[in-house]
């Protein structure tokens, strides 16, 4: 690649990367780390992948051939992975295989790295009651941005809600219609009744996000996920909202069901087990000290 072409391309990934990160279109990175015994290739060649755009390529590792398809398919990864997943190493082989583990890779594979670039984690919240309030308030701490909905105008202002990028007062049906969803959102409904949260869920339920939880009891809360069954909802789909929502941690105050949601969707982006540290930790040691007295 010409030290101009690689300038410009540079130039526009890192024009894309800010836009990436300031709420845009996601992308992902491809950077050339080390040939191996890839003919063609170059260390520090990028190429980058733009989520849903019509004009989605800038850049080429080997001027459209396969391990260009290979990143391709890589970066769809990237995008629909859940949990989410910024950065991944491809291990590429003379006969273009593909292998994300070290482990599995073999000497003279090329190796490349992508990188995952997105706006900060999207939380929007249905519902401007006391349990959405504290919702928002936990999720600012965290570092989500937060879109606040509800049909009440005195729930839905800015004034309640000065932590929130967005407050829309409107019908939910019409205004999750109107937004863009995908893995980086997570939605919770905890607005004030059942009619409320059905209306939001049938809206929000095929949408990709990456998590949708609902408040309720098992008994009600089923009952909401069986109507949207027999509507023609697929039960795979069903199958992924969280309800009751939250980790079981005894919460009985609005804070602390609040730090119980925000809890399990941390858990589901970050892949985590839920399981006590101390638990872990004392699992581990108990197994080193076996093995040192075996």
């Amino acid at each position: 690649m010409a030290d101009e072409t690689r300038a410009e391309v540079l130039a526009t990934i890192t024009d894309d990367v800010e836009r990436a990160l300031g709420g845009g279109i996601p992308i992902a990175v491809a950077t050339v780390m080390d040939v191996g015994e890839q003919a063609g290739l170059e260390v520090g060649t990028k190429m980058m992948i733009r989520r849903d755009a019509v004009d989605s390529e800038v850049g080429s590792i080997d001027g459209g051939g396969a391990v260009d398809e290979q990143v391709r398919e890589g970066a769809q990864s990237l995008f629909e992975t859940f949990p989410r997943m910024a950065l991944q190493i491809l291990y590429i082989g003379t006969e273009h295989n593909v292998v994300t583990r070290r482990s599995q890779a073999k000497p003279g594979d090329a190796r490349l790295m992508l990188e995952l670039f997105e706006a900060p984690p999207q939380l929007v919240i249905a519902g401007g009651g006391h349990v959405g309030l504290a919702v928002a308030t936990i999720a600012e701490i965290v570092g989500f941005d937060i879109t606040i909905v509800d049909d009440r105008q005195e729930f839905a202002n800015p004034e309640r809600f000065p932590m929130a990028k967005n407050v829309i007062w409107g019908d939910f049906g019409e205004v999750f219609d109107a937004m863009d969803l995908g893995a980086s959102h997570s939605i919770v409904l905890v607005s004030r009744g059942h009619q409320q949260d059905t209306i939001a869920l049938r809206h929000t339920v095929q949408r990709g996000a990456g998590y949708i939880g609902m408040i309720g009891s098992q008994r009600r809360t089923g009952t909401v996920l069986q109507m949207l069954i027999d509507e023609g909802v697929p039960e795979a789909a069903v199958a992924k909202v969280h309800t009751p929502i939250g980790l079981d941690i005894n919460a009985e105050t609005p804070e602390e069901i609040a730090l119980s949601i925000l809890a399990e969707i941390v858990l589901v982006r970050k892949g985590g087990t839920g399981v006590k540290l101390s638990t872990i930790k004392g699992a581990n040691a108990r197994r080193n000290a076996s093995a040192t007295v075996g």
